[in-house]
């Protein structure tokens, strides 16, 4: 499988240093009592903002603290030669950064916070999907009194690295047991076939327990997941999805274990009682749970879906969390896993790297190196997937892209697979109860009730 190119575009290590004045303006609140952001952006992409720590005019960046991400942009070809493309009217591309002083947020629709001043920092595109490259890493004078040894300090870092990706296809919606496509410029080629299907409770519990290489074992692992709860009313249950390779033989899959079921009195599955699937990986003649799906239906002006996966490391740790959030019921969305999207509102939808992540022995702090030091940071880190579905009542065909480093082996691309096609029929699974499902999503019992 040959990737396609993309770019991950990172900016990070904030800080501003301001002189004190000896005659400071009664209005103006000097920032080492009062936050300062700024605000983020690259043409074409949705604006970013970030919090911006105050340190001491006299202290240069501090060694010892954590090195931190503020906003991330992912390009693809496309997007490299669309901000690239040289025409009379457009100069050379540039990551423009406003810093203000003050609180984010607005009031009786002023904005809240005071401009005290912009940076544009040039990007040369042109090589980096082969190559790092770091735009600026260092102070930058900003403000009126820029050109003076007065004026405010800010500090900043911008650095590009090649993030190639496998992108994949849905060629139909998933319960539809469509192809799966590989995509690299013009070229579609069929790399997988997913298998959709239904199974009563009964039968998709004797299917798994006959799966387990112990048979000494108390209870099913299946079980500790919830699914053998029988639950009365309204429900959606027993979906499923295989993931098979050209040969025919699976390679992932994707199992509702925790039936979708509506909370007393309502038509819609809540987040204190979600739905749940399990992905799976064939490993030792058996399948074992590699991640775990959860999802419900939002409430209030959201009304979205709303989903949260874990990664399952094996049955003795805990489940990590690494994504969670919600998409549009109405317009659909990008599911993201991202452990290292920045903290800004155009940022990923999964998790950012936590604030406790440390970075290697071996990282230069100062080089913008942002690392990662706790499992599953070390396993997984920056970006790791993402999956574009359509939302309700609109055909959809998953749009999947991994992340090269992710992916060892034709089974480490199919879990991902599984996973998209689980977040897309999530979608009709949290649908109101009020609103029919297709006649492909409903067994032989639903269509006679």
């Amino acid at each position: 499988m040959d990737p396609c190119p993309f770019l991950r575009l990172t900016v990070g290590n904030l800080a501003l240093k301001i002189p004190v004045a000896s005659k400071p303006a009664r209005s103006v609140v000097h920032p080492s009592s009062s936050p300062c952001f700024c605000k983020i952006k690259l043409k074409n992409f949705p604006l970013q903002t970030a919090v911006v720590p105050y340190i001491p005019p006299e202290n240069q960046f501090p060694d010892n603290q954590l090195q931190t991400l503020a906003a991330t942009f992912h390009l693809s070809k496309a997007d490299i030669d669309k901000l690239a493309a040289k025409s009379i009217f457009s100069a050379k591309p540039c990551l423009n950064i406003a810093i203000y002083t003050g609180r984010r947020g607005t009031t009786c629709g002023v904005n809240s916070g005071r401009l005290l001043g912009k940076v544009s920092v040039p990007l040369d595109l042109a090589g980096t999907e082969s190559k790092a490259c770091v735009f600026h890493n260092g102070w930058i004078s900003v403000g009126k009194e820029a050109n003076k040894g007065s004026s405010a300090q800010f500090h900043l870092n911008v650095k590009a690295e090649p993030d190639p990706r496998f992108v994949f296809q849905f060629d139909g919606e998933p319960e539809c047991s469509p192809q799966v496509f590989q995509i690299r410029e013009n070229i579609r080629q069929p790399v997988f076939t997913c298998k959709f299907s239904f199974r009563n409770t009964g039968d998709q519990n004797q299917r798994y327990r006959s799966l387990q290489s112990g048979p000494s074992s108390s209870r099913s692992w299946l079980s500790s997941f919830g699914s053998e709860r029988e639950r009365p009313g309204k429900e959606r249950k027993g979906w499923s999805i295989t993931v098979h390779d050209l040969s025919g033989s699976p390679v992932a899959a994707a199992s509702m274990v925790t039936p979708f079921v509506a909370s007393p009195g309502s038509d819609r599955v809540s987040r204190s009682n979600p739905g749940s699937w399990l992905i799976l990986r064939p490993g030792d003649g058996t399948w074992k749970p590699w991640g775990r799906l959860e999802a419900w239906r939002e409430r209030g002006s959201s009304d979205g879906l709303g989903y949260r996966f874990e990664l399952i490391p094996d049955m003795s740790a805990a489940a990590i969390v690494l994504a969670e959030s919600t998409l549009s019921s109405g317009k659909g969305g990008k599911f993201v896993i991202d452990l290292g999207g920045g903290g800004g509102n155009g940022g990923s939808n999964g998790r950012a790297t936590p604030g406790s992540a440390t970075s290697p022995a071996c990282s230069p702090r100062s080089s913008g190196d942002f690392g990662y030091g706790l499992w599953p940071f070390c396993v997984y880190r920056g970006f790791v997937m993402s999956a574009c579905v359509e939302g309700e009542g609109k055909c959809s065909k998953p749009y999947v892209e991994v992340s090269v480093q992710h992916v060892n082996c034709t089974e480490d691309a199919a879990a991902f697979v599984a996973l998209a096609a689980a977040v897309d029929l999530s979608m009709d699974a949290c649908k109101l109860f009020s609103q029919r499902l297709r006649k492909g999503l409903c067994n032989h019992q639903d269509l006679r009730d």
